[in-house]
């Protein structure tokens, strides 16, 4: 299936995807970015590092009660709407990386995470009515076994690369992380990969 507004949007259901998404103004418009000369995934790469080493913009997610908020969403939409199976996920200071394998249309999908997310975090930010998420996300189509598992560890790294943690398992706002509760419904396995 298909779709597109700014960035096309390819996926199937019952395979696995890797989507980014990033809060609103978390990269500033006059920073020049030179990724449409890039391939695709290295392009994703550089403006993952810039999210990454940003100092300036909203970094809502360091609150814990929020970054528990979207862990608790990404559980809920797994376990009880069973939108998808949850392979890796972390939720870092301005962007959130997730791997999984979509039962639903991943606009559907991408509408009830971002959603329910946006009317709770701006509830606890008293700031209803405003913007929490930029409005389009980043999906990849993972093509085989190897490249899920590469972009599993990827994500799970991800609070390493940026330098909040030393070990991956050290963070708790990841799927990477032992003592916590989502890590009983986290698939490593790459379900419809052929």
């Amino acid at each position: 299936m298909y779709s597109h507004r700014r960035l096309p949007h390819l996926w199937h259901l019952d395979h696995p995807i890797f989507i980014t998404w990033r809060l609103h103004g978390s990269l500033p418009p006059h920073r020049f970015f030179s990724g449409g000369r890039l391939p695709t995934g290295q392009a994703f790469a550089a403006l993952d590092r810039l999210l990454d080493e940003a100092r300036t913009g909203p970094f809502y997610l360091r609150q814990p009660a929020l970054a528990d908020m979207v862990v608790e969403a990404l559980r809920y939409n797994a376990e009880v709407l069973r939108h998808y199976d949850l392979h890796a996920f972390v939720v870092m200071p301005n962007h959130v990386h997730v791997l999984l394998t979509a039962f639903i249309a991943l606009p559907k999908l991408t509408k009830s995470i971002k959603g329910i997310t946006a009317k709770r975090a701006n509830r606890l930010l008293a700031q209803t009515g405003s913007s929490l998420w930029q409005e389009e996300s980043y999906d990849h189509l993972v093509r085989d076994a190897s490249e899920f598992q590469r972009i599993r560890l990827y994500i799970e790294n991800n609070p390493v690369r940026a330098g909040l943690v030393q070990e991956a398992s050290a963070y708790p706002w990841s799927s990477a992380y032992p003592y916590s509760s989502v890590g009983r419904i986290v698939s490593r396995k790459p379900v419809g990969i052929r």
